[in-house]
């Protein structure tokens, strides 16, 4: 009989081994293979391994050196932010400080020697021109006027007497009556009469007026601020103005319905002040209110010593809002015929030589120009001479900022994100 074919899977009996010990030819080269493979892919595992190590160590070796050599050329260029010149504004508010004095103020003393027989004001009075204020007696003074007016009586009656007699003798001389000599004579003696009846009338006049000043009266419209007598008081003509203590002074008054306040404006600023600059005052009683005002006139001269011009300013005080002494704020309205440019402050460089601005050229490169300062508007400053519309004026430049150094310009919004930061 044919034997059947034997299968695929034949096993192999070695005698060596007995017939238990079976040897599958497909495993052992399988496990030959596997080996092969590993023995291949061991070179290139640690070629992985050791790109890898290199990797770690050079690449951010590399990135650094890149960030580095952008920051030196970030560096190199600094970026600026850049404002224009615009028009500054043709008004401009000066305030400055201010006393409120009364428009009229006066010391009132006696003219006449006396005794105040009785006083009709007293403080905080608002009395009107002419009016009494006092009453001085004068019994000496009246006696003097009586014997002042009798001899006045006998001046008259001289001259008269005199002044028919030349007219007589002028008459007789007409017809060779009396001599020439003997009518002179009479004619000078009415002369004598005549300036003697003239004398007596001056001295009559200057008594009179002393008499007249035994009522003390008001020089104007205003109030009493000051009463220095009571009746009985012993008051002397003309007192002591200007001594301490006692001045001998009866009565101060001060027109207070209309008010002046004097002013100091500085040089810089005195060339826009004129007659019809609006001025108008706030004080700390009042907030919020504002007192309209003029100015009355001013000095046309700088002082010298304090290099400022002295302003006169009247304000309308009828309602006696304002007070006398009271310190107030003048605000002047100061107009520019013809205003120049203006920059904010932080753009102005300080240099030795004078004040500088930094200008970036078309070429991106810095342009050092001086400047002339105008108008002070407080963070911003009028520009009158060195920079023009549309140049592109550094803002906030540093200190070492040269000319000609290149920089680079930020973007608005780059300049915005400095500006917070900053």
């Amino acid at each position: 009989m044919t034997q059947p074919d034997a299968p695929l899977n034949q096993r192999d009996v070695s005698p060596s081994t007995g017939p238990d010990t079976i040897v599958h030819k497909d495993s052992a080269e399988t496990t030959s293979g596997a080996r092969s493979r590993r023995r291949l892919m061991l070179p290139v595992a640690l070629a992985c391994i050791a790109a890898a190590l290199l990797s770690i160590g050079i690449v951010p070796r590399l990135a650094a050196g890149t960030a580095l050599t952008k920051q030196v050329d970030a560096q190199r260029d600094p970026v600026v932010s850049v404002v224009a010149p615009r028009r500054a504004p043709a008004s401009q508010e000066l305030l400055l400080p201010g006393s409120v004095t009364p428009y009229a103020d006066a010391s009132i003393y006696a003219r006449t020697s006396g005794y105040i027989e009785h006083w009709y004001t007293d403080i905080g009075a608002k009395v009107k021109a002419g009016q009494t204020l006092a009453d001085i007696q004068t019994p000496e003074l009246d006696a003097q006027l009586k014997q002042a007016r009798a001899d006045e009586a006998v001046a008259q009656a001289n001259y008269d007497y005199a002044a028919s007699t030349a007219k007589r003798w002028q008459t007789m001389l007409q017809t060779q009556s009396v001599s020439q000599q003997d009518a002179d004579t009479k004619t000078s003696d009415m002369q004598a009469k005549r300036a003697a009846l003239e004398a007596a009338q001056a001295n009559v006049a200057r008594l009179a007026e002393l008499v007249s000043y035994e009522k003390v009266n008001a020089p104007f419209d205003g109030v009493i601020t000051t009463r220095n007598v009571d009746v009985g008081s012993l008051v002397t003509a003309g007192g002591s103005p200007g001594l301490a203590g006692n001045p001998g002074e009866l009565f101060h008054i001060e027109q207070a319905d209309r008010l002046r306040i004097f002013v100091s404006v500085p040089q810089d600023d005195a060339a826009y002040v004129t007659s019809g600059t609006q001025v108008y005052l706030t004080t700390q009683q009042y907030p919020g209110r504002r007192f309209p005002a003029a100015v009355a006139r001013s000095a046309d001269a700088i002082d010298p010593v304090s290099r400022t011009l002295r302003l006169e300013i009247d304000v309308d005080n009828r309602d006696g809002a304002l007070m006398p002494g009271a310190y107030a704020q003048v605000h002047l309205a100061l107009q520019a015929l013809h205003p120049a440019l203006d920059l904010p402050v932080s753009a102005l460089l300080f240099r030795p030589d004078g004040v500088t601005v930094a200008v970036v050229g078309n070429d991106n490169k810095v342009r050092l120009r001086k400047v002339t300062i105008g108008r002070d508007f407080g963070t911003y400053v009028e520009v009158a001479t060195g920079v023009a519309e549309g140049d592109r004026v550094i803002d906030n430049p540093g200190d070492a900022t040269v000319d000609g150094e290149a920089v680079r310009v930020a973007t608005a919004q780059a300049a915005a994100a400095r500006g917070k930061q900053g």
